[in-house]
């Protein structure tokens, strides 16, 4: 274990400081060549700069990197591959809009480099149940995580600094529950994830001075689904993002097919005289985890994003017990 403290520290303080320092400037690039998007949620004509996947990409790439360096680990460049091209898939979308097939097809293509470098395994684990041994079956289930961690994430990414704050706390509760199992060399890859979340937070929380962009979310998402899988902890890791996969489920029931959600001409949310959030009264509006936050009257942004952060450290707590039942049976 002190074995891993070195490379644990040097690439956490590079995931930190690589999106710190980059972000500024890159929101200044951004805003030169009008990059923005309006930000609905404020009065006015409020334009945000957007993507800021690239100091994401950039963060995740360096401290991985060095990881990789002392682990030489094939579970490294599974991340690095596979979040790579999520950020490539993100841009794209970021720069034009595609149809609602785009992102799940390409994403489930990506999933392939975890499949050619052998970095999983086919017993899936469960609490107090055991382990059930699905060889096959487990290389259709790596095609489908990826694609829905990566689209979990952007889903969820509707309102300031909700993506980023999330995925600070479900991936540290993931990293918590990875030294639980006692699978220390991934616990240690999967730290800068929340780290680079951490950073990127302070830019985009409110009032955002930027948004990830799909190119920021599917990679905070894929990185998250990859982590899983290598890690051999993806029941733990669907408990932690629960109010994500519970936003994906109900926008996805409501709509009842695979689009884009910029596609959707209902909005789930309206806006008081005062510009707090309140639920919109279009039954043909998609059904989301806000519009049911706000079932019960208008609240400010803010108000809404700390209830999300509030449902996903319930759901952190409950992945860490998960992780110990786990960690007893072994």
């Amino acid at each position: 274990m002190i074995e891993f403290l070195f490379p644990a520290i040097i690439s956490c303080v590079a995931a930190f400081f690589v999106v710190f320092i980059l972000t500024p400037p890159l929101i200044k690039f951004l805003e030169l060549r009008d990059f923005v998007v309006k930000d609905v949620n404020k009065k006015g004509n409020v334009m945000i700069a957007r993507p800021g996947g690239i100091s994401i990409i950039l963060g995740i790439i360096a401290s991985e990197i060095i990881l990789y360096l002392f682990l030489q680990l094939n579970e490294i460049l599974a991340i690095i591959f596979t979040t790579s091209a999520a950020f490539v898939i993100g841009y794209i979308d970021d720069r034009k809009v595609m149809g609602g097939w785009f992102k799940p097809v390409t994403l489930a293509i990506i999933s392939i480099p975890i499949i050619l470098l052998g970095v999983y395994d086919s017993d899936l684990s469960f609490p107090l149940f055991g382990t059930a041994q699905i060889p096959i079956l487990y290389l259709a289930l790596i095609i489908f995580i990826i694609p829905i961690t990566g689209n979990t994430i952007n889903s969820i990414d509707v309102l300031n600094g909700v993506a980023s704050g999330f995925m600070i706390i479900a991936s540290f509760s993931l990293s918590i529950c990875l030294f639980i199992v006692q699978n220390y060399e991934i616990a240690i890859v999967s730290l800068p994830l929340g780290f680079v979340s951490l950073a990127f937070y302070k830019f985009h929380k409110i009032p955002s001075k930027i948004f990830p962009g799909d190119s920021g979310a599917l990679t905070l998402g894929v990185m998250y689904g990859t982590i899983a899988i290598v890690g051999s902890v993806e029941i733990i890791a669907a408990v932690a993002l629960l109010p994500a996969v519970i936003n994906s489920f109900l926008f996805l029931s409501s709509v009842k097919k695979i689009v884009e959600h910029r596609q959707i001409k209902g909005t789930p949310v309206d806006h008081t005289e005062d510009f707090k959030l309140k639920a919109t009264d279009d039954n043909a509006a998609p059904v989301t985890l806000v519009r049911l936050i706000l079932a019960t009257g208008p609240l400010t942004e803010r108000q809404v994003g700390i209830t999300i952060f509030k449902l996903a450290l319930f759901s952190g707590i409950l992945a860490i017990i998960t992780a110990s039942l786990m960690s007893v049976r072994i």
